[in-house]
């Protein structure tokens, strides 16, 4: 999906042959790559787009594959990290801190807002609009139109709607239902997003009130797709009024990729060891750039792999893994610390599950892959994206929930291997069939690439 649009001719009345885009992405990886991918693909797409991004200055590495990519097309406009009492000297991204931080980060963003107006004002070619993330809601307000980016999927961006104007709500411990949305689904509070105040008098409403500007913006845009999320994205065109709302995703398959050195793990050794295992056999095990287990869960966790008898990859970090396990389990299993090239591995024949946290980007990556999901949601916006993957899609199995929980090493053990046994082939053939379908969105006349043309245009006529 490099191609290019063809020009319009010079007197197409409302259209910007060369429009000045402002991108503004959330200092989290999870947020920052797929905003990335997707200014890359803009400027594939329409070779006379300039871009300026906001960053501060610890996050401009990140940058690094779009402007060598794009050295002439894109500029890094960069503002010191407004300090704050509560973030300790530093710390300008959501993975210095954990993802507690969040409300602290977002308050700190929120500071830049003058700086930028007056970088506005004194540009001598503004932007005609701004991209900038769904936890940036006060960006709607710089005074040119803003295009609200969701790195999650559009449940969770109906879900936050939802409950803009209904915090009484959370008055009840009791289970709620979701009426107005399709399929009127029922969650525990527990597992409800945590950008939702869990109380009317909770102290940080501002972050609330920051996602919740999301609908009133100009135009969202979701690392999403019809195939996966359409009764969603219809349902944010319902509450927004209009069509501007792009799914584009899965923004992984079309995005900037990366090198082999952008990894931390041995990429040729875990692949090689792939190499050797039969088809679908393996479970690849990674909970996200930001969860780290306890040692009673990675404790649980090991010993439920030694019982199952499944052959796996276990992506960690700074887990404690338990001494000898590696050891016990040589052959059948092993143990890479650091980051790892996840789509590869999702690709790769040998791989037949993925154990996940179910992030929005780990699930859009299995998704596209076609690999079957095996459910441990922890927080944020996981137990949502569960919900849609075991009961909207059916390709994925619950085996665990919860970001304290420390599962019974026996039973999960026994989902572990019945799942990437027989008993999984359902599940297995609903992801691949699924995964065909999303791949498919972003190829020429696939719903994503429609879409991504039609954001093209309708920044051009601004």
């Amino acid at each position: 999906m490099t191609r290019e649009l063809p020009p319009p001719p010079p007197e197409t009345e409302g259209y910007s042959s060369k429009p000045h885009i402002l991108v503004f992405p959330y200092p989290a990886q999870g947020h920052l790559l797929p905003l990335l991918d997707l200014t890359h693909q803009l400027i594939c797409l329409h070779r006379e787009i300039t871009v300026s991004i906001i960053v501060t200055p610890k996050n401009i590495p990140y940058l690094s594959p779009l402007l060598t990519a794009h050295p002439s097309a894109v500029s890094v406009v960069t503002f010191p990290f407004p300090q704050s009492p509560s973030l300790p000297p530093g710390v300008e991204n959501v993975k210095d801190i954990g993802p507690s931080g969040n409300p602290v980060i977002m308050a700190s963003m929120r500071q830049l807002r003058e700086p930028i107006v007056s970088w506005l004002s004194s540009h001598p070619n503004p932007p005609v609009a701004i991209i900038s993330d769904f936890f940036l809601g006060w960006t709607n307000d710089l005074g040119i139109p803003r295009f609200a980016f969701f790195s999650s999927g559009a449940f969770l961006a109906s879900i936050l709607h939802f409950f803009s104007d209904k915090l009484h709500l959370f008055e009840s411990t009791e289970p709620v239902c979701l009426s107005d949305l399709p399929r009127s689904p029922v969650f525990k509070m527990e597992h409800l997003p945590s950008l939702i105040p869990q109380s009317p008098s909770s102290q940080d409403l501002e972050s609330q009130r920051d996602t919740m500007m999301n609908f009133s913006s100009y135009g969202c845009v979701f690392n999403s797709c019809q195939c996966l999320e359409g009764e969603y994205l219809d349902y944010v065109k319902l509450k927004t009024g209009h069509n501007r709302v792009f799914g584009v995703g899965p923004l992984s398959s079309v995005g900037l990729g990366k090198g082999i050195s952008d990894y931390s793990v041995d990429v040729k050794a875990l692949m090689s060891w792939l190499n050797g295992c039969p088809n679908g056999s393996v479970l690849y095990i990674c909970f996200g750039s930001q969860k780290v287990l306890t040692r009673d869960q990675c404790d649980a966790l090991a010993l439920a792999l030694e019982k199952s008898m499944t052959r796996f990859v276990w992506v960690a970090k700074s887990d404690p893994i338990p001494d000898g396990f590696e050891d016990r389990v040589v052959g059948r299993g092993i143990v890479f610390r650091g980051w790892a090239p996840q789509v590869a591995v999702l690709s790769h024949v040998a791989v037949g599950g993925f154990l996940s946290h179910c992030g929005w980007n780990s699930v859009m990556e299995a998704v596209a892959s076609g690999t079957m999901i095996l459910a441990w949601p922890m927080g944020a916006d996981q137990f949502v994206d569960a919900r849609l993957l075991v009961e909207h899609k059916g390709v994925a199995v619950l085996v665990c929930e919860g970001g304290d929980t420390v599962p019974n090493p026996t039973e999960l053990g026994r989902v572990l291997a019945e799942t990437m046994g027989e008993c999984g082939r359902d599940v297995r053939g609903r992801a691949k069939a699924v995964g065909q379908v999303t791949q498919a969105a972003t190829e020429a006349g696939g719903s994503s690439d429609a879409d991504l043309e039609r954001l093209v245009l309708e920044l051009s006529c601004l």
